[in-house]
């Protein structure tokens, strides 16, 4: 997750709506359900395939199960709301609780713990929704102090801290309770782990959205835990509505694989991100003249749904830059707004 322009030198983000199409497929496996990614905005879609990687397992393998269908395990379907030009992410509502309590979430596949704020929050913005309420959840439960997690000043109660790229952050303490899914869910209500924030930073603090639904490779992630739980199969889907309509839809489970489908591979043992082997950049059909090694960073090229802009080495967006700008130059319409600062990743997903 970050919502800051930047250019630098060692690692890609791809925003999921650099590749301009009018809508984005993102799947790490099938079942069914594909009428609701493409035929609700039309048009084609381009599918990237995310996996998480297993040491010496080929690509065949992985296009192999690709073609296996889990229709014994239901998925969830979520709608997507807000754009990128009104607020730079988009956000699904989850429900938590008993009874649920209502929450919009950015969809984050570069985070990996889904977090709303608690109504004990001492330094939260305010947000599209009220906190949540552990105290009104019959069914909430705080994840007790033990070895697999920090604990507390008190060692009584897990806490979590994530730090971002643009320098927010959040912090507070884990809970347990029941996770709603909306109408449109074949899954039912889960038990999952999450975030109660007690205190936001930077653009957290200030945005509209209530939190982050986590979808990062991470023990604490919602997809890693419904996984571990055998509950749906290991692959989520999204497809954007595009810039002129907005929303879109998430599956959390299979989907069969669309007509056309290309498959790219993403190493988990490389990068805790999902990433791609980017070997190219084409501006009106035409292959920029780049090295392909300048895309071939720590971290590869990382898809992060959380992220409005696209970043690049400065070698690949300065000639991106100059292939964009010269069918328009003679115009003198068109300005080059972007931000140079220091970059680094962040400590913690």
């Amino acid at each position: 997750m970050a919502r800051i322009r930047i250019v630098f030198t060692s690692i890609v983000i791809f925003f999921f709506t650099f590749i301009i199409t009018s809508s984005i497929t993102t799947k790490v496996s099938g079942t069914h359900t594909n009428d609701l990614l493409i035929k609700s905005f039309g048009g084609s879609s381009m599918v990237l395939p995310l996996f998480r990687s297993t040491p010496n397992l080929t690509r065949q393998f992985f296009g192999r199960q690709l073609q296996t269908a889990e229709h014994r395990r239901p998925n969830a379907r979520m709608r997507l709301y807000d754009d990128l030009l009104a607020n730079g992410y988009y956000t699904t509502r989850l429900f938590i609780g008993s009874p649920p309590q209502e929450f919009a979430l950015i969809v984050d596949s570069g985070s990996t713990v889904t977090y709303v704020p608690c109504s004990t929050c001492e330094q939260c913005g305010k947000h599209q929704d009220p906190r949540f309420q552990p105290d009104l959840s019959s069914s909430y439960q705080p994840v007790k102090c033990n070895l697999d997690c920090t604990c507390d000043s008190e060692r009584k109660q897990c806490i979590y801290e994530r730090q971002y790229a643009e320098m927010s952050s959040s912090s507070g303490v884990l809970g347990e309770d029941i996770v709603s899914f909306g109408n449109g869910s074949e899954l039912e209500p889960q038990r999952a782990v999450f975030g109660c924030e007690t205190v936001e930073t930077g653009d957290l603090y200030s945005q509209h959205a209530d939190g982050i639904m986590g979808l990062g490779r991470g023990q604490l992630s919602i997809m890693d835990q419904l996984v571990d739980k055998g509950v749906i199969s290991d692959s989520f889907s999204l497809c954007y509505g595009g810039m002129d309509i907005g929303g879109g839809a998430m599956v959390l489970g299979a989907i069969s694989p669309p007509p056309g489908m290309v498959f790219s591979h993403s190493d988990a043992v490389r990068s805790p991100y999902y990433n791609i082997e980017l070997k190219g950049i084409r501006v009106a059909g035409k292959l920029l003249t780049l090295d392909p090694r300048v895309f071939d960073g720590k971290h590869g090229s990382v898809l992060d749904s959380g992220t409005t802009y696209a970043y690049l080495p400065e070698p690949a967006f300065l000639a991106f830059k100059d292939a964009v700008r010269y069918p328009y130059f003679k115009f003198r319409q068109y300005l080059l707004v972007c931000y140079e600062v220091k970059f680094r990743m962040p400590s913690s997903l």
